[in-house]
């Protein structure tokens, strides 16, 4: 009787610790909203504008066929090529991880990761700390069939009652051996504020 009673009581601790009442620190003025929603707090590149861009050049991609048979893409950071800040990275990795999820390619080691993974390799096979068995052999990366790598321009034009942002996002996708482009597309966005 005391066993049963002790499981029921252990039960009921946990449920009532798996609920939410845990204290809310912070502002008064700050809440969650929908990270999908549609972002319009300035004309500036947003996260709206990213989720497109990421949504479209992976649809685009995927439904090109050019990525049959899941081939080992490279990709290259986004050039900025606009007058603001944008962290291109998000939009790079943003792509790569729908079309990871999608099952429509696999990445190499990007420009900026190439250099952890040879540090790795060195550490492993040059330091003697790892268990010969189990260190990864040098010479068996795989190298990319492709290269994905874009760029986003913009054009401003103000005037007393208006500014109009016009975004230009272009992506294309490259043979590393043939260096031909066997894939391309666009995304437009214009955002107008009245002032």
């Amino acid at each position: 009787m005391f066993a049963r009673f002790s499981f029921l009581a252990v039960a009921a601790l946990l449920a009532s610790g798996c609920a939410n009442n845990s204290p809310v620190l912070g502002g008064k003025n700050i809440s969650y909203g929908d990270s999908k929603a549609v972002e319009l707090v300035t004309n500036e590149f947003g996260s709206t504008d990213l989720q497109m861009i990421a949504e479209s050049m992976t649809r685009s991609l995927a439904q090109s066929g050019i990525l049959q048979g899941r081939p080992v893409v490279q990709v290259y950071d986004v050039k900025n090529k606009t007058s603001e800040y944008i962290d291109t990275r998000e939009i790079t990795t943003s792509i790569k991880t729908q079309l990871m999820k999608s099952g429509t390619a696999r990445f190499a080691s990007d420009n900026n990761a190439m250099q952890s993974q040879v540090d790795q390799l060195k550490l492993q096979n040059q330091s003697g700390l790892y268990k010969k068995s189990s260190v990864a052999k040098t010479g068996n990366m795989i190298a990319a069939k492709y290269r994905l790598e874009g760029s986003i321009s913009s054009i401003v034009k103000r005037s007393s009652d208006y500014k109009d942002v016009f975004y230009k996002f272009s992506l294309q996708l490259i043979d590393v051996e043939s260096g031909l482009a066997e894939w391309m597309d666009e995304k437009e966005i214009r955002k107008t504020t009245e002032r």
